[in-house]
């Protein structure tokens, strides 16, 4: 049985609930995340000064993910590993037309041989195979004012917008438990942006926002429906981390989960939606807010005989947090590559990553003003956002050795040339002398390779000979340079010893001079 390696804003929601002052069980449950592996992780975070009531910091969260992930997991127990051998025989046992009973499962078992006791039975069918008894169903008394709100979308029925399309018109609903009042948001999409929207338009409504939210699995706020451990979509969970709330997720088709705001869609789409003329989603949220106040908040609620308005107002407002003063900036996350050219492309943008990380999947948080990139729980690279088609490359994310040349420095590619000789410092200068210097880079590119490849001595002393002809051709340079080294081989191959003259030249330097006279050897 393997460990689960939790992400970096997973560990800053296990940490953020102990900070909070939660037990323990708590957080495993709330969190969906094992009771041993939020003890580990909590342990860790003590060890490393981390204390209840203080904020965890994004040093102290990615220090506990170091420390946690860096060291060996314990290995299975051997119960389990005993279970794990029967796990087909399991699985088609509770999942048959007629599904046995785990006791009767777990006596089959032993009479097949199975050394493990009941109860890690019990576990392994809950953890691994996803199964529960179902329990008796209870009436749950109300939270406490100030405490909870619930949420759910509904479907009212079709409103023209702006381009003149009808489209399909939802509402994201608000229920504060306790009190009953109520807040509606028209909208047409579902996505993790409008719920954010619509939250904030109902914390500026209600004046406050309450301490939990329950809401059900959407997809625009959870990614994993599971009765156990289900895992918010990673952008609304930053969202209520960033409000101070605490989300917790119905089960899937389960109603009674969140009752007080499952009977509430009937209600919106018969006496607020039925037979009114919309213009547009401006005049419909303008509505809403009015029906919400003066009608549903003003009406004698049918389970509590009271005004929820009145109540909200007297018992409940105080009680509440303070509403946000600013909008939430909703981040989107996404997983990148990081290419060998040392950059990611997100919303068709280009993003340098330092060279480390090249090869590896790395996590991107963007918004509407930065992006940062996290690999595992490391924010190793944060950017400006640029607009598609844009490209940000620092320097410093490229090996030492490859920032001049990624910087198109000429005065780098200048004093490397002359690291191997005057004379191809010369040629250099020679080569990029001119209005468009970069025109000839590739050539000097070519002609340090050279360099690197044969030595700079005999570079720079063909480099003299084209100098002097103001033959300034790499490629011929380069001709020259394996010719000479076929020689070479061809006389190491044989075990002639070619001697070359001392000189620079293999010929007299006279033999180059152009001036009339009578010097023997020269041009006439």
């Amino acid at each position: 049985m393997s460990f689960r390696e939790l992400s970096m804003i997973e560990i800053r929601e296990v940490l953020r609930r102990w900070s909070a002052g939660q037990a323990m069980r708590a957080v495993a449950r709330e969190t969906g995340v094992d009771r041993k592996t939020v003890d580990r992780y909590i342990t860790a975070a003590r060890e490393l000064g981390a204390a209840v009531g203080v904020e965890p910091s994004d040093d102290l969260i990615a220090g506990v993910g170091q420390r946690v992930q860096g060291r060996p997991l314990p290995p299975a127990s051997d119960q389990w590993q005993a279970v794990e051998k029967f796990r087909p025989r399991i699985e088609y046992w509770l999942k048959a037309e007629t599904p046995l009973r785990l006791v009767r499962i777990h006596e089959l078992l032993v009479r097949e041989g199975l050394q493990a006791s009941y109860t890690t039975l019990r576990r392994f069918a809950h953890r691994e195979l996803g199964w529960r008894e179902r329990p008796h169903t209870v009436r749950i008394d109300d939270a406490p004012f100030g405490h909870e709100a619930q949420l759910d979308f509904g479907l009212m029925g079709r409103l023209r917008d702006t381009d003149g399309r009808t489209r399909k018109l939802w509402v994201l609903i608000v229920t504060l438990t306790a009190s009953r009042y109520m807040f509606v948001w028209p909208t047409f999409l579902q996505t993790v942006e409008a719920v954010c929207d619509g939250l904030d338009a109902a914390w500026m409504f209600f004046g406050g926002m309450p301490k939990h939210l329950v809401l059900d699995n959407m997809s625009s706020a959870v990614s994993k429906s599971d009765p156990l451990g289900p895992t918010l979509q990673k952008s609304f969970l930053e969202y209520v981390q960033t409000r101070g709330l605490f989300a917790d997720v119905a089960r899937v088709r389960r109603p009674q989960d969140k009752p007080r705001v499952e009977n509430q869609v009937a209600y919106v789409r018969e006496r607020w939606f039925a037979g009114e003329q919309f213009d547009d989603l401006d005049h419909a949220r303008a509505n809403a807010i009015v029906w919400c106040r003066e009608i549903a908040g003003g009406r004698i609620h049918g389970t509590t005989r009271k005004v929820p308005r009145e109540v909200y107002e007297a018992q409940e407002k105080p009680q509440m947090l303070a509403p946000p003063v600013t909008a939430f900036d909703v981040p989107e996350w996404s997983q990148a590559k990081v290419h060998p050219d040392h950059h990611i492309q997100v919303k068709r943008a280009l993003y340098s990553v330092p060279w480390p990380h090249v090869g590896h999947y790395v996590e991107v948080r963007i918004d509407r003003s930065t992006v940062r990139i996290f690999r595992k729980t490391e924010l190793v690279k944060m950017h400006p956002r640029q607009e598609p088609g844009g490209r940000i490359t620092d320097p410093k994310d490229y090996p030492p050795t490859k920032e001049p040349w990624a910087l198109r420095s000429i005065n780098a590619a200048e004093k490397e040339a002359k690291a191997y000789g005057e004379h191809v410092a010369e040629f250099v200068a020679r080569l990029i002398n001119g209005p468009l210097p970069w025109a000839k880079m590739r050539q000097v590119y070519a002609l340090i390779r050279l360099c690197r490849k044969f030595g700079g001595p005999r570079v720079d002393a063909l480099c003299v000979r084209a100098l002097a002809f103001d033959v300034l051709d790499v490629r011929r340079i380069e001709r020259l340079l394996k010719t000479a080294q076929r020689v070479e081989d061809s006389a190491e191959s044989t075990g002639k010893l070619i001697t070359l003259p001392s000189t620079r030249f293999a010929r007299d330097p006279k033999s180059f001079s152009t001036r009339n006279g009578d010097d023997k050897g020269g041009a006439q």
